[in-house]
């Protein structure tokens, strides 16, 4: 029996998924087949023709697949979902399935580098063309529309800066031009910010981050209206990005703790940023949480948390920052981020042959050589600072 009122987001988090049909098994079993059996021919024709099937053949859906669609679909309020094996798994079949030879996207400057590569590289080969703004100058979104455009891509917060973009308003623009808008929501989660409620049309995750949880998956996930997540999916199964059915059962219980998470995230992440913030040895902090944040003002009214992630650059220079990586005991060096661990890396070490050219062209994008992006776990907060404190202040 389905209950008459509107369910929280933590009680969605983990009832979104169940049927009537359940069995007596209170954690989901795995699927772990590639292919089911049908009575009949008939009933062949009909799952091979059903968008996201869960009974047909795994490239196409999974019963684990569909239970972590319906929660994701519960939790950023949204028709549907697809899953997929990563986060560029996802965003690659959503530019694909929406674009063609002759359109044009809007999409801002600051993006993660799966996604930038996506838009200079790839989409330009097969006739796309990407005009990139700032997404603090709501003007320039506006400016850069053209007659032909069809996408516009945000990310909010975005990788590494935490930058953050009006969403509400870049909507309004999209609309009156006719374009679709999507907006990639891992850094901020589902918890802490809700895009389609702002009138995006799509949201995106890696899921391999808040999502997931626990740095023992990776995935990607696409939601919004069921037309959309439809014409998405078309492509996706061409390009077979498809999530094994046991991450999808991982990300299924991850997904079962995200509230009771985030809130730990979002309060170490304050408390770490704010430390950091008044620490001798720390130039500057990026965090839409604190009030110094340029965008704190749209961050409070889009947000209703801030997250574990923030990037702080080390009063020195590379090498400065590098030894402080080295030298922290508890928090771990490593790329990704929304584990129940905290993680650093060093963004600028992390292009290629790291030299003058490279660090005047990381630079141009706000990656100084100094930079220290950091995903505050859910440790305790006083000995994720101690270990700062006393990295910083053998410099």
């Amino acid at each position: 029996m389905r209950p008459e009122r509107e369910l929280a987001i933590e009680t969605r988090l983990l009832h979104a998924d169940r049927s009537p049909s359940d069995g007596a098994s209170v954690a989901p079993p795995i699927y772990q087949t590639s292919t089911f059996t049908f009575e009949s021919p008939q009933a062949m024709a009909l799952g091979a023709q059903t968008p996201q099937h869960a009974g047909f053949y795994t490239r196409h859906g999974n019963p684990n697949h569909a239970q972590v669609a319906a929660v994701l679909a519960a939790v950023e309020g949204g028709e549907a979902a697809l899953v997929a094996s990563s986060g560029m798994g996802a965003i690659s079949a959503t530019a694909v399935a929406l674009l063609q030879s002759g359109d044009h996207v809007v999409a801002q400057r600051m993006l993660y580098a799966g996604t930038r590569t996506l838009m200079t590289e790839l989409l330009p080969r097969y006739g796309v063309e990407v005009t990139f703004v700032d997404q603090h100058d709501v003007a320039a979104f506006a400016a850069a529309m053209q007659a032909n455009t069809r996408l516009v891509w945000m990310e909010s917060p975005s990788n590494p800066l935490l930058g953050i973009t009006d969403i509400a308003r870049v909507v309004e623009i999209a609309r009156a031009a006719g374009a679709l808008t999507a907006v990639d929501n891992t850094i901020a989660s589902p918890i802490n910010q809700r895009p389609l409620e702002l009138g995006v049309d799509l949201v995106l995750h890696s899921a391999t981050k808040y999502l997931g949880g626990h740095s023992d998956l990776i995935a990607g996930a696409a939601i919004g209206s069921k037309t959309l997540i439809d014409r998405i999916w078309k492509t996706h199964i061409v390009l077979g990005a498809t999530l094994a059915p046991f991450d999808a059962w991982l990300l299924l219980r991850g997904l079962r703790t995200l509230d009771l998470r985030m809130a730990r995230h979002n309060e170490n992440g304050l408390a770490v940023a704010a430390f950091l913030a008044g620490h001798a040895r720390v130039r500057r902090v990026y965090y839409p949480g604190l009030a110094t944040h340029p965008n704190h003002d749209v961050a409070t009214r889009q947000m209703r948390g801030f997250g574990g992630l923030l990037s702080f650059e080390v009063d020195g220079d590379f090498d400065d920052a590098r030894r402080v990586v080295e030298r922290l005991a508890l928090i771990r060096n490593a790329v990704s981020l929304g584990g129940v661990e905290s993680l650093i890396a060093q963004p600028a070490a992390m292009w290629p042959n790291i030299g003058a050219a490279e660090t005047a062209a990381a630079a141009a994008m706000g990656v100084m050589p100094s930079l220290l992006r950091l995903s505050v776990g859910i440790e305790n907060a006083g000995d994720l600072i101690a270990d700062l404190d006393s990295a910083l202040s053998t410099l």
